[in-house]
């Protein structure tokens, strides 16, 4: 088999697919890999014991525990298993060096209610987080207290409902486009602002003449992710924060999609005034599953006095100190400093790259165009331009043989890859999202491009084969409207039952 054809066959391959029984199933009386005597608790009864109906521990050999964790933990697909396309949640390779890091005991271990005089380290690595995040945009401070990316959102919608409140009235409006991420509105909706949606232009990208119609003195600014949801740059944005600033307003800035931009972008002379991050997504931590995630707001010189608080302090004996004197901040919005182990891991990332921050973002770039580039022919491309660190086809071409983009995401797990976002964002129609970030290798990349290139060719010459997609894996299609329509949450999942 040459390297042409293996790449065509895609990296999976048959081999040992492993059903895993209950470990009930398993257990047999008096098969045991430890023993309670030898270990003192002999004479330990627990209350339900006692009444008869003890736990119901099963029986089983070390080997047998062993082997099933391990099993289990093969049906896991993560980015240390494979390429990880799926665009707008990147899931990029996470350096093991920046767990280590995250690991040291006086990091870990910290209580975050030490006195400032035990944790000048910890305080110190926080001040200088927000200063590496804030130069990285070119914003003047940031925050490191939201959780995650649309705690973050609230965070900076907070801090213009405030500056509005403060300078002369309450605007009740926010302008949020129609390639804007699904928690926008909900994060203006939390501080009484509703949403006006702003459609797109032809280019996939906002017009100033939109912006213009819409925005009014009862507006409090717009919210505007960049690059967008279709991975786009959006080139009018100078243009809009001047025209939105003019009419008294504040730019909100998503930055979910940073990993395109670090380092190359000054968001601040542009004319954004808040803008938040996901530390998940563009610097070093890991994320799926719900978590952790970690979403750090910075802010232009206006803002700087509404950050959450408290805030850490330097004095000019080089010592650290929490800031608590704010009068205008918005208040706390996180138990205690913010997700410090993943904030950590960010810091590692971006101490170990420096200057060589912009490589990462422009190699992102430069991965997404090639699989545009490669892809095109085969797929619809809906906006046929160059992209940032992702690009969006659609089963326009693929639809006329009956074939969905979720027929072939299906059918890529067959052949060992995770599918990429399919149906977002909604502004275009059975939208496939693919992100490569930047650390997938040019081999690696010319795989899943002949992945996706045989699963083209079968669309169009064996529709029904993905349809029946997958086939290979350890479970097959679902059936997916009865599972969201009526859910079996309890019960023996899989094994015999309907759903």
């Amino acid at each position: 088999m040459t390297e042409n054809d293996a790449a065509a066959a895609g990296i999976g391959r048959s081999g040992l697919v492993l059903e895993e029984p209950l470990l009930w199933e398993r257990g047999r009386a008096g098969r045991s890999g430890m023993s309670v005597e030898e270990s003192g608790l002999s004479a330990v009864r627990l209350p339900a014991e006692i009444a008869g109906d003890g736990p119901d521990w099963p029986n089983l050999s070390e080997p047998e525990v062993v082997r099933h964790y391990t099993r289990l933990s093969t049906w896991n697909f993560g980015v240390d298993t494979g390429m990880y396309p799926l665009g707008s949640c990147t899931m990029k390779y996470n350096p093991k060096i920046n767990e280590f890091l995250a690991s040291l005991p006086g990091f870990a271990k910290a209580h975050p209610l030490l006195p400032e005089s035990a944790a000048q380290g910890a305080l110190r690595l926080i001040r200088e987080l927000e200063e590496f995040l804030a130069e990285i945009v070119g914003l003047e401070a940031a925050t490191l207290q939201p959780a995650a990316g649309a705690h973050g959102e609230l965070c900076g919608m907070l801090m213009i409902a405030a500056w509005h409140r403060q300078n002369g009235g309450r605007r009740d409006k926010v302008l949020i486009p129609d390639t804007a991420h699904g928690t926008n509105p909900a994060s203006a909706a939390m501080c009484g602002m509703g949403e006006v949606k702003v459609p797109l232009g032809r280019d996939g990208c906002l017009e100033t003449a939109t912006v213009a119609g819409l925005m009014d003195e009862h507006t409090a600014g717009i919210m505007i992710t960049n690059p967008n949801t279709l991975g786009l740059f959006e080139s009018n944005l100078p243009e809009i924060c001047r025209l939105v600033h003019e009419r008294g307003g504040l730019v909100y800035a998503d930055g979910a999609n940073l990993n395109a931009i670090m380092g190359r972008v000054d968001m601040g002379k542009i004319g954004v005034d808040v803008l938040h991050y996901n530390l998940h997504k563009s610097m070093s931590t890991p994320h799926g599953g719900g978590g952790p995630g970690a979403g750090p707001v910075a802010v232009g010189e206006r803002l700087i006095p509404y950050l959450p608080g408290p805030r850490v302090e330097r004095l000019a004996d080089g010592s650290h100190v929490w800031k608590r004197d704010l009068p205008l901040s918005i208040g706390r919005l996180h138990a205690f400093h913010g997700q410090f182990a993943v904030c950590l891991r960010a810091y590692a990332y971006i101490l170990s790259l420096g200057p060589e921050i912009r490589t990462a973002s422009g190699l992102a770039v430069l991965n997404a165009n090639y699989l545009q580039a490669k892809l095109k022919h085969a797929f619809d491309l809906p906006f046929d331009r160059r992209c940032m660190h992702e690009c969006v086809f659609t089963d326009a071409k693929q639809k006329k043989r009956g074939v969905s983009t979720l027929d072939m995401a299906k059918r890529l797990i067959d052949l060992g890859y995770h599918p990429p976002t399919v149906y977002f964002p909604l502004v275009v129609s059975g939208a496939m999202m693919i992100e490569p970030t930047e650390s997938e290798c040019k081999e690696d990349l010319d795989a899943f491009i002949a992945a996706l290139l045989r699963v083209a060719n079968e669309a169009e010459n064996h529709p029904d084969l993905l349809r029946n997609a997958p086939v290979r894996s350890l479970a097959g299609r679902m059936d997916e409207t009865t599972a969201a329509r009526r859910p079996r949450l309890t019960g023996d999942m899989g094994r015999g039952g309907d759903a």
